[in-house]
């Protein structure tokens, strides 16, 4: 199954970063956290990826092409042919496809760009800004059962993000609210499952995949929801990025389910 990951923001509101490079690529321990994502998708056997670019996305494909040279350790022999001798080599099992969906093309624009490479497929998708300990496997069986287009997880975050009405009979989005005005309100979380089916939801470069396309499938009662009940953050803002770090620091990064 491929996972796509939306990669092409601006990431405005961490501009003390964003501004020399994408969002994902902002650094945690060390690494991208795009990077992390991939990485705790790869650690269930999910590694083919659809990289959806857009704001400075050289940077990302600069990253992918010069992997080996970010990876490993390195000799630069000048007196001898000027020959290249990679140290332990670090290999991913991953084929990653990046794709330049647009400067300016809103999250269902993207996800509609990328259809070629999908096809026929279900597939997974998520933002390129945050991690979690989601139970990928639990969240796909629950998507298979269900026959929904799309399945997306939801979260019960602090109240700053919109807020997600569930049908708890039948697991099932039935609305949307701008802001979370009570305790214990639910909200998209991203690491969804998707059928192909999405295609035919998503008008032009414009479409916001959050509202009509989400929002008409809620319409539709097609739109399930895996609830999360563990860690998830998002990487909004600088603060966002700190508290990952010292999480990482202090090897107490749920996310980190990998070894090494």
């Amino acid at each position: 199954m491929k996972v796509v990951i939306l990669a092409g923001g601006f990431g405005t509101r961490i501009s003390e970063e964003s501004h020399l490079k994408p969002k994902p690529m902002i650094e945690i321990g060390g690494s991208p956290i795009l990077w992390h994502i991939m990485k705790y998708y790869s650690s269930f056997g999910f590694n083919e990826f659809i990289i959806c670019c857009g704001y400075k996305g050289y940077v990302i494909k600069e990253y992918f092409a010069d992997y080996y040279l970010h990876r490993s350790d390195i000799t630069f022999d000048f007196a001898n042919n000027n020959d290249i001798i990679i140290h332990n080599n670090v290999a991913e099992p991953w084929k990653v496809t990046v794709v330049d969906t647009g400067l300016n093309t809103q999250t269902g624009g993207r996800i509609k760009r990328i259809q070629k490479y999908i096809g026929s497929d279900t597939f997974l998708m998520t933002y390129g800004d945050g991690v979690s300990n989601i139970d990928l496997p639990a969240l796909i069986e629950q998507h298979k059962g269900s026959g929904k287009t799309v399945t997306l997880s939801a979260i019960q975050p602090s109240g700053r993000f919109g807020v997600l009405d569930i049908d708890d009979s039948d697991e099932t989005v039935v609305g949307f609210r701008e802001k979370a005005q009570e305790e214990g309100g639910w909200v998209n979380a991203g690491f969804m499952v998707m059928e192909p089916e999405i295609f035919g939801y998503i008008e032009n470069d414009m479409t916001i995949l959050e509202r009509e396309p989400l929002e008409r499938l809620s319409f539709e009662g097609n739109l399930g929801v895996y609830k999360h009940y563990d860690f998830w953050q998002c990487m909004d803002t600088q603060r966002d990025r700190d508290s990952l770090e010292s999480l990482w620091s202090k090897r107490k990064a749920a996310w980190k389910v990998w070894r090494g």
